[in-house]
């Protein structure tokens, strides 16, 4: 989703063994060279009295290395040497850790040593999910000789969708921080979450900048500040990700595993999408994708229910018997794993069914859109909503509502609905503050929509900038909801995320919203699709005072309260469209 708010870490998993199971041998304190003189450090296992040199897993992270124990164990009795790699900075590996910025050139180093090992047969390959995905492409984009194939898992991208979503931050960046502070694990203190809760509602609370949560949480030893001042997707950024020209010559097999609630699937689908516009047809056919119904953690251990929502057996795919078949055939030279029957698989939620296709840009058979109305301008709750109909509306009242970013209620009413940090705060931002509310009516047949949503909306601010935030919800028949997609975007980057521009007061411009996440489901007959839209105001996000000054510098004494006006008539077509599958 737009926002990283559970945590990145979790891998507790089996590693499917027992004392009967083939035994492993282990290697504690190897220090890896780097080209500028420091040192990684691993832990190395290996299939107990092999006889051949064997294809070298690895995992580099900053998490250490002991977290990811059970799965090194499965891949050892499985026929792979595994290495678990702690990053630079981190465990027992000497430098200073500087979140994702020295990962390019220190995977290279780490492939290219494992190669060179005699239990190696020269052939490597990574796993990992969340920053261990991240550091499989930023290993990758140095083109390292004896890395042959990356299986990638809700990858985060800098500038896409950690720290920056929408150029939008949020709170839990400083949590996570904290966790990867010094050399330790700091995991009892990472899930306090009491504690982070009541730091960033005192953030929240007293109106201090954002720039000050570093101070608040009492932690000023992390790259916070750095962070925060890179604050568009900038040279910063980039420098961490794949160029165009490296997604060009990328050729190698690559599977991409993300989650309709994944997190970081926006970071993972940036990838992807950017390797099929800017690929070789011979790289680009070797990408495959594969697209469960599962949150963040998810993505590695599937479990049938998210937020609440239930799915069937099907979702829960064994994921380390995936990423064995898929390394068994690119580096043994095995069967093609049969559950990717395609190069596209993904989940259909509602029907509760795995679906295939050769390109994601053949899913969706229509593209259809359904504009905003509203009666006499209200649109202001569930019960007197706006619609969204397929006919384009005449003429008519615009809707509008009031963001005062001093309003401090949404607080007290998040504090009794959370009685857990891991409660999926997506679904929560939206009960909060004025926003608006459209309709469509009951889907009068079962339908399948899958892909990304677009919202195009024609709005008017009194104030020079202000967040939004769209969310799109199935609601039942039986009048419950279950969340699709969200996005969001700050006013001043309506037109390039990379350059701001202001808003003029009383001017109307267009907002285009392309930053909905994948989804894929079937929606009920009777179901009707809801939209809401609004300025988010709760302590999960950077909060904007709608100055128009630096955001992260913004408190009480800039607030102005945002009066939001959105137009749907012949001259502003606002509207919703829908990746309809027939």
């Amino acid at each position: 989703m737009s926002f990283i708010f559970p945590a990145k870490l979790t891998e507790a998993t089996s590693s499917g063994g027992d004392l009967n199971d083939a035994q492993v041998d282990l290697t504690w304190g190897v220090k890896i060279p780097l080209r500028d003189g420091a040192s990684l450090n691993a832990t190395i296992y290996r299939p107990k009295g092999m006889h051949e040199s064997l294809p070298v897993i690895f995992t580099l992270t900053p998490y250490i290395a002991d977290s990811y124990h059970p799965r090194a164990m499965y891949f050892a009795r499985n026929g792979y040497v595994f290495a678990l790699v702690d990053c630079r900075g981190r465990g027992n590996s000497e430098g200073q850790f500087e979140p994702m910025a020295n990962e390019p050139q220190d995977g290279y180093d780490v492939v290219e040593w494992l190669a060179q090992q005699p239990w190696s047969n020269g052939k490597i390959t990574m796993w990992g999910g969340s920053y261990g995905g991240y550091d499989q492409w930023a290993t990758l984009k140095g083109f390292p000789p004896h890395l042959e194939t990356i299986v990638p898992v809700a990858s985060a991208y800098m500038g896409v969708d950690f720290p920056l979503s929408g150029n939008i931050t949020f709170p839990y960046m400083m949590q996570w921080l904290t966790y990867t502070s010094g050399v330790t694990p700091n995991a009892n203190l990472f899930g306090e979450q009491g504690f982070w809760i009541e730091k960033f509602r005192e953030l929240y609370l007293s109106h201090r900048p954002f720039k000050e949560l570093d101070r608040i949480v009492g932690n000023t030893t992390t790259f916070f500040q750095k962070i925060i001042s890179h604050s568009t997707p900038d040279a910063y950024w980039d420098g961490m990700c794949p160029t165009e020209d490296d997604f060009h010559r990328f050729n190698l097999p690559i599977l991409t595993i993300t989650g309709s609630y994944d997190d970081d699937q926006p970071g993972a689908m940036e990838y992807y999408r950017k390797h099929m516009q800017l690929g070789t047809p011979e790289g680009k056919a070797q990408h495959y994708l594969l697209v469960g119904p599962w949150d963040h953690p998810g993505t590695r251990t599937p479990a049938r229910e998210v937020g609440g929502v239930k799915f069937a057996e099907a979702c829960m795919l064994d994921m380390n018997k995936l990423h064995k078949e898929w390394y068994d055939w690119t580096l043994k030279g095995g069967q093609k794993p049969e559950f990717l029957k395609k190069r596209v698989t993904y989940y259909l939620m509602g029907a509760e069914e795995w679906k295939y296709a050769d390109s994601i840009d053949e899913i969706d058979t229509e593209k259809r859109r359904l504009y905003l109305n509203s009666n006499q301008g209200r649109a202001n709750d569930v019960f007197q909503s706006g619609n969204l109909d397929e006919a384009l509306a005449g003429a008519s009242q615009p809707d509008a509502y009031i963001y005062d970013p001093l309003d401090v209620r949404p607080a007290e009413l998040e504090r009794e609905m959370i009685k857990d940090y891991l409660v999926d705060q997506r679904r929560v931002l939206n009960l909060f503050g004025n926003g608006l509310v459209y309709h469509t009516q009951p889907f009068v047949e079962a339908t399948e929509i899958t892909g990304w949503l677009k919202l195009a909306v024609w709005v008017s601010l009194d104030v020079p900038d202000t967040d939004f935030l769209a969310t799109v919800y199935e609601i039942l028949a039986d009048g419950s909801s279950i969340q699709l997609t969200t996005a969001q975007l700050r006013a001043r980057y309506r037109q390039s995320l990379r350059v701001e521009q202001l808003v003029v007061p009383g001017e109307i411009n267009l907002y285009e919203f392309n930053g909905f996440t994948f989804f894929s489901r079937q929606i009920a007959r009777g179901s009707r699709l809801r939209l809401v839209f609004c300025s988010p105001n709760t302590i999960f996000l950077e909060k904007n005072y709608n100055s128009g000054g630096v955001v992260a510098e913004e408190s009480e004494k800039d607030a102005r309260t945002a009066h939001v006006t959105l137009y749907h008539d012949p001259q502003h077509p606002s509207y919703l469209e829908l990746p309809v599958v027939s």
